[in-house]
């Protein structure tokens, strides 16, 4: 029998001093059995990056549909606004989604992270509707310690940090954006 997804709940309280964006978000995200849990607080923590008033922003299938990004905008029609990959995605499938959408984000982290992005750099240099980030390696591994079943988290964003805080305990992660040409 095959292992199910594991549903986890949070409430976001984000304050995002760098857009001026201060909201409140109740999701509800699906862990696939492969998916580590500081995967899983990265895309919450996408989601706090990138919410904006309009509320389109939502959770895939993510691991568990190849053709899907980790969270995605569309517009009433169906048509990609913006599509945002987690981890350490292969060249093809980012330059795949460049062409899907008009804005493309990926938010690279572990301790490969930068071997990946000097392997995929040259590549994606053509990719105009591209932003790159990585996460700092302590950052998103304190991170991934306050993942619970149920969670409120306090996210704070601002001078590209940011500090999470909840009943578990609390991260800083630092996010560096990387630019595609050398």
């Amino acid at each position: 029998m095959a292992l199910r997804a594991t549903i986890y709940k949070a409430d976001l309280h984000i304050a995002d001093t760098d857009r001026g964006y201060y909201a409140s978000h109740s999701v509800t995200v699906a862990r696939h059995p492969s998916e580590t849990e500081e995967r899983l607080m990265i895309r919450l923590l996408a989601y706090a990056l990138f919410a904006d008033a309009d509320d389109s922003l939502s959770f895939t299938k993510g691991l568990s549909e190849t053709e899907e990004p980790d969270l995605w905008r569309k517009d009433l029609t169906g048509a990609i606004l913006q599509w945002i990959e987690v981890g350490l995605p292969d060249e093809r499938r980012v330059l795949k989604a460049c062409g899907r959408s008009s804005d493309v984000v990926v938010l690279a982290y572990g301790r490969n992270a930068a071997l990946w992005w000097q392997g995929v750099r040259s590549g994606l240099e053509r990719a105009r509707n591209l932003r790159v980030y990585v996460l700092d390696v302590d950052g998103s591994a304190e991170l991934g310690r306050l993942a619970e079943r149920k969670m409120a988290l306090n996210i704070n964003i601002q001078d590209a940090s940011a500090w999470v805080s909840s009943e578990a305990g609390e991260a800083t992660v630092k996010i560096q954006k990387l630019e595609p040409t050398p």
